[in-house]
């Protein structure tokens, strides 16, 4: 009934959704989980750290299940195990980067110690772990109440103030470390700030996908707008619009079916993406090529990112 109606007269059906209060706490936290990833992923993306990403969600993951399992707040978890792996993470690599061996052992033992929380919560009583269990690994959008959805707005906003603050250093940072260096950018403290900031948004974005897919919302945005642009700011935009795109379709599609999960239709969405920007840049004669692979080519001369 409620796919008919939004065929037959769409404005009807959208009202209709968007007078349900579930609906409308989910769109105004995705939206601002949305924003943050689509940023933050584009660095990720630039970077090359989209592994640190998906170990993250791992973290998360273990962070929210050993919260619950001790009785405390599932989002106090969620935000103190992926910040503080983050900078542990950072602590491990050179100027705020770890390289794949650290960040494949550290994933390993902290994803090891969550299927142990897994187990001890889910067999600790209570008809509702398992169901608690399900909902840290593939997210729950639908079952923020409004403080919730608030509370996300404010941690998203706060996260995007800092990285906008150090959007252009850490871009110069990201396209040439050297050159970076020399000129005196602070590298490391960025690396360290730029890992923070994932932690935040992984932990939010947990919230939105779940843990498992929470690299989808991170990276395919991202990978996507890194094939339609070399410039980075129209990039960072492109960015955040996809995996706004993605969450708000993600979330119709959802309500309107019913039967799909917001996360499956959240990824699905945001994968289409990707795939129609990747067969957009291999059909077009002058594909985009990412900004640091440009540089390179001009033989590492980069001045500085000033190209909008």
């Amino acid at each position: 009934m409620t796919v008919l109606l939004a065929v037959v007269d769409p404005l009807s059906g959208i009202g209709t959704m968007l007078s349900q209060p579930f609906i409308r706490n989910a769109f105004i936290a995705s939206t601002a989980i949305a924003l943050i990833a689509g940023l933050a992923g584009y660095f990720l993306v630039l970077r090359g750290q989209v592994f640190t990403g998906d170990a993250l969600g791992h973290v998360a993951f273990t962070g929210a299940l050993a919260a619950l399992l001790f009785g405390i707040d599932l989002r106090a978890g969620l935000f103190a195990a992926t910040v503080a792996v983050a900078l542990l993470l950072g602590s491990l690599g050179a100027k705020g980067r770890a390289d794949d061996v650290v960040i494949g052992s550290v994933f390993a033992w902290v994803l090891g110690l969550g299927v142990l929380f897994l187990s001890l919560f889910t067999t600790s009583g209570g008809s509702g772990n398992g169901a608690a269990g399900i909902r840290v690994l593939f997210g729950s959008i639908f079952g923020l109440d409004g403080g919730q959805a608030w509370t996300a707005v404010v941690i998203a906003a706060a996260t995007l103030v800092v990285l906008l603050a150090i959007a252009r250093p850490l871009l110069f940072a990201s396209v040439d470390e050297a050159v970076a260096t020399a000129r005196g950018v602070p590298v490391r403290v960025l690396g360290y700030i730029f890992l923070g900031l994932v932690g935040v948004t992984a932990a939010e974005a947990t919230q939105a996908v779940g843990a498992l897919l929470v690299l989808g919302l991170l990276a395919a945005p991202a990978g996507a707008a890194q094939r339609l642009t070399a410039r980075p700011y129209r990039a960072m935009a492109l960015s955040a619009s996809f995996a706004l795109l993605s969450v708000w379709a993600g979330l119709t599609i959802s309500y309107a079916v019913g039967s799909w999960p917001p996360s499956f239709s959240i990824l699905a969405v945001a994968t289409a993406i990707y795939v129609a920007a990747l067969t957009w840049s291999i059909l077009t004669t002058a594909p985009a090529w990412p900004l640091r692979d440009r540089m390179r080519a001009r033989g590492g001369r980069a001045g500085g990112p000033n190209e909008a």
